[in-house]
């Protein structure tokens, strides 16, 4: 239960993503799903064990910059973290009804965490993590990603166009 309440403290003190230079790592298990290693949660990232957490604060690797491109695309939203959630939300269900009724269409034409990894502002994140240059501007790519029928995000995923891996 207090884990769970130790973001309030967070969400309560943040500022505008365009206020964020660099976002801390903290430790939190409550929030994160089993196989996830960082989730940024208004302006900081909550990290499941302290070695990754250290992992975050050390330096600047693919995993930060995955992070930190959330926080670009949060500046992308209106610089409003609530924006960013409520459309990272939209996007989430969106992804999850189109995909059961895909389901319920083509049969077995699943990928585990597709609505994860589906969603938009994700597939900017995971495509862009790996090139430490791209934060020098806006990420705003997720939103040719969020212009496109759920079918041609799964086919650009099944293509491997976008490296689609959990972190």
């Amino acid at each position: 239960m207090w884990m769970m309440l130790r973001v309030i403290p967070i969400m309560w003190r943040a500022v505008r993503p365009s206020k964020v230079a660099d976002m801390p790592a903290v430790v939190n298990t409550f929030w994160l799903r089993k196989g996830y290693e960082g989730l940024t949660f208004f302006g900081q990232i909550l990290a499941p064990t302290q070695e990754l957490a250290d992992r975050f604060n050390a330096g600047f690797n693919e995993l930060k910059n995955h992070e930190m491109i959330h926080l670009r695309q949060a500046q992308s939203c209106g610089d409003s973290w609530f924006r960013f959630y409520l459309l990272y939300i939209w996007y989430w269900l969106k992804n999850r009804i189109g995909l059961l009724k895909l389901h319920s269409r083509v049969g077995s034409y699943c990928v585990k965490n597709a609505a994860y990894l589906l969603n938009p502002f994700e597939m900017e994140a995971y495509a862009r993590m790996y090139d430490l240059d791209y934060l020098k501007g806006p990420a705003t790519e997720w939103r040719r990603y969020a212009k496109m029928t759920l079918k041609q995000r799964l086919s650009l995923y099944h293509q491997g166009n976008v490296p689609l891996t959990p972190l």
